[in-house]
C-alpha cells in the first residue's frame, strides 16, 4: 500500500491533472476578482465559470498520459475518451441544467411575490460555455507540458 501511494506521489500524470485543476481554479478566482473587485475564495471550489477546471484536469491528465505512455497507447485512448466525455458533459448537460436552474429561479421569484414559497435558490453556475471549456483544455495541455518538463520527470 505504501509503495502505491509513493508511486502516485511521483506520477507525472497525477500531478499534471492536479496542477491543471489548481491553476484553472486560481484563474477562476482571478477572473472573479476583476469582475467584482474583491477576492472571493469560494471561486476556488466552485463549479462553472471561466475557465473550466474539469476540462483543464482531464486534458492535463490525457496530455501527460500521451507524453508518458505514447499517443498511440491504449491508456492514452482511454484518457482522451474520458476528456471528451467530461468536456462534452460540461458544455451541454451541465450547462443546460444551469440554464434551467436560472429559469426556475425566475419563476420562483415571480411566484414568491404573491405566494409564500421557499426563498432558497437553485445553483445556476453549473456548466460551461464552449469558450470556457476550450480555455480549460488549453490550460490543461500547457500545464501538462510544464509538469513533464520539470527536472524530476525521468
Amino acid at each position: 500500500m505504501t509503495e502505491s501511494v509513493t508511486d502516485l506521489a511521483h506520477s507525472v500524470c497525477f500531478w499534471s491533472g492536479v496542477s491543471s485543476w489548481i491553476i484553472a481554479q486560481c484563474a477562476k478566482m482571478v477572473n472573479g476578482f476583476f469582475r467584482t473587485r474583491r477576492l472571493d475564495f469560494r471561486y476556488f471550489v466552485s463549479t462553472g465559470g471561466m475557465p473550466s477546471a474539469h476540462s483543464s484536469t482531464v486534458t492535463g491528465l490525457a496530455t501527460a498520459v500521451g507524453l508518458a505512455e505514447g499517443f498511440g497507447s491504449p491508456l492514452f485512448a482511454v484518457a482522451l475518451a474520458l476528456a471528451f466525455i467530461v468536456m462534452f458533459d460540461a458544455s451541454t448537460v451541465r450547462r443546460a441544467a444551469g440554464l434551467q436552474a436560472s429559469l426556475l429561479n425566475e419563476i420562483i421569484a415571480e411566484l414568491f411575490k404573491e405566494h409564500r414559497l421557499s426563498e432558497r435558490k437553485l445553483k445556476e453556475l453549473l456548466g460551461h460555455t464552449r469558450l470556457e471549456v476550450f480555455m480549460g483544455a488549453t490550460i490543461g495541455v500547457l500545464t501538462a507540458l510544464l509538469v513533464v518538463s520539470l527536472p524530476w520527470w525521468p
